[in-house]
């Protein structure tokens, strides 16, 4: 299974359609684009509402099925994930996800709780706390891999898990 994740772009179409042309079995913009809820650039991702977005068509949350797990996708400001992740970890827990994509620190980083993988793909347009803008790419089969790639497509941080 692989999945591709951005979120705070604010307003940069480009990147966007960069990130949502790569090959995965399904690509999240986890709020914040700063577009329009049908715009063709934001057409073949799920996409959930960031606290800059002002279409109100865009969801809150989003829950799918992906290869057999179960991903909840949010921006995170609602759940105050600046401060903690465990509002967002009830609310996994709530929704059954194996993974919890969210975004609005626009710091990225990832890691594993009770079995749930919680990743934030930083932002590809305002990355905040010296870091590059970033995207992410999570491959799952029997091991959990998570990539940070920047705008660019190169790899700038990786992590690995075995059996989980």
């Amino acid at each position: 299974m692989k999945i591709v994740i951005m979120s705070d772009s604010h307003g940069d179409k480009e990147t966007v359609k960069a990130v949502s042309a790569l090959s995965a079995n399904a690509t999240f913009h986890c709020g914040d684009s700063e577009l329009s809820f049908d715009d063709p650039v934001l057409h073949t991702m799920h996409k959930v509402r960031g606290n800059c977005d002002m279409d109100a068509r865009f969801p809150a949350s989003v829950v799918v099925e992906v290869e057999g797990k179960t991903v909840l996708a949010v921006h995170g400001h609602e759940h105050d994930v600046k401060q903690s992740l465990m509002g967002l970890y009830y609310y996994a827990k709530e929704c059954e996800a194996d993974i919890v994509l969210f975004g609005h620190s626009h710091l990225y980083g990832a890691e594993m709780k009770d079995g749930i993988l919680f990743l934030n793909p930083g932002s590809t347009m305002q990355p905040r706390g010296g870091k590059e803008a970033t995207y992410a790419v999570v491959e799952w089969d029997e091991i959990l891999r998570v990539s940070f790639k920047n705008n660019a497509h190169e790899t700038i941080d990786f992590m690995e898990l075995k059996n989980v």
